[in-house]
């Protein structure tokens, strides 16, 4: 009998050990709100799961990504809208003027206004950003040619309305060099175009000493190498701020000054490679050149009208261009917010807990457990009362 008594109270002690054990991860499930708490509670639901966890984060991002983009579309098609008006008011005083009464001086006022406004396109094309990219100039998408050194003066993106500076000892000081965007050059048609740009910045100081050290300066090809001579000391200041000296050689790899490439920015609006939107860069600035004349004459006048609806319809161009790629935005977004709402469901059925589910089996496995205690505390005292009866 007292060997039937301690077997009954050992199977409940590890029947009560054993509920004790899955109370406490049903506890836990319950309390973390996850069904998949380490590996060992599901393997393959694990890898899954992370799998959709990662996707969904990604399109999470992407589509503040879209967001950016819309914003980025927007910023240019304001500037734009504004350079629509101006565009409008300069045609409207190219046909005031070819009327027969306008005077000289009505023409030459007209004139002016007409030269402000293009000045101020000038501008808005060169200054109109988000952040620091230029988006009007045609840079914006664009990757930039460099001009790497191979000693310690470091790299310079190379881009339109970059410069460097060069300083001649007794000379003017600090001038600088500006340089347009880069087109296709070869070794030979680089070095030529960098040292025209540093003669005439030197040359444009009027200073003898500066314009001494330009006729001397020059940029050749020599075994594969840029090589930059100058009769005087001098210094070129970088971009990043290191200065390397000009007199004798400065080694720069051939072929490293080349041209820009790409025409689109891209972005990102999905959470795999490759799912991107393209954002064609606009050169307003070629639009701003391209309007040349004046309204001096009814003649002139007559011209110039045609020289507006060439540049009124590139604008509509570039607005309709922006206008129909901020709409793809907006379709991008609305897809990927169901695309999002849809994996984060599917990944939380893999990995949430069934909190119904989940709560009837740790109430069960609780008053199993409950009822374990008991049965074993009565186990326990069946001895003691057969002691007392004995005694």
């Amino acid at each position: 009998m007292r060997i039937n008594q301690n077997i009954s109270a050992l199977n409940s002690y590890r029947n009560l050990s054993s509920t004790n054990t899955v109370m406490g991860k049903s506890l836990e499930k319950l309390s973390s709100g996850f069904r998949i708490n380490r590996a060992a509670d599901d393997a393959a639901g694990l890898v899954i799961s992370q799998g959709l966890r990662a996707q969904v984060s990604g399109l999470r991002q992407a589509t503040r990504n879209a967001q950016d983009g819309i914003s980025v579309v927007q910023t240019a098609e304001g500037a734009l809208n504004e350079v629509h008006s101006m565009l409008n008011r300069m045609r409207d005083l190219a046909v005031q003027s070819v009327n027969a009464s306008n005077d000289t001086a009505a023409r030459e006022a007209a004139n002016n206004e007409i030269t402000q406004l293009k000045s101020e396109i000038g501008r808005i094309a060169s200054d109109t950003k988000f952040g620091s990219q230029a988006l009007l100039d045609g840079s914006y998408g664009r990757t930039n040619g460099t001009l790497t050194s191979n000693s310690d003066a470091g790299a310079v993106t190379w881009a339109a309305g970059d410069d460097f500076s060069v300083s001649v000892a007794g000379g003017s000081g600090a001038v600088t060099v500006e340089l347009d965007a880069a087109t296709a050059l070869d070794a030979d048609s680089a070095a030529a175009y960098l040292t025209d740009r540093v003669k005439a910045a030197l040359t444009a100081t009027g200073n003898a000493v500066d314009a001494q050290a330009a006729a001397e300066f020059s940029i050749s090809v020599e075994d594969n190498r840029f090589v930059v001579s100058n009769g005087s000391t001098a210094a070129v200041t970088l971009a990043d701020g290191t200065n390397t000296p000009l007199a004798g050689q400065l080694d720069i790899t051939p072929g490293a000054v080349a041209a820009a490439t790409g025409t689109a920015a891209l972005f990102q609006v999905g959470a795999n490679s490759g799912e991107t939107i393209e954002v064609t860069g606009i050169d307003l600035a070629a639009v701003a050149t391209a309007i040349s004349g004046d309204v001096l004459s009814a003649a002139n006048a007559t011209a110039f009208i045609d020289t507006m609806d060439t540049a009124i319809a590139d604008v509509s161009a570039f607005r309709g261009e922006l206008g129909a790629v901020q709409n793809r935005f907006e379709s991008t977004i609305n897809n990927l917010q169901v695309t999002t709402e849809n994996l984060a469901a599917s990944e939380s059925r893999i990995r949430d807990t069934d909190m119904a589910l989940e709560m009837v089996s740790f109430t069960r496995h609780q008053i199993l457990m409950q009822a374990g205690t008991a049965m074993l505390g009565q186990a326990n005292s069946l001895p003691q009362g057969v002691l007392r009866l004995l005694g």
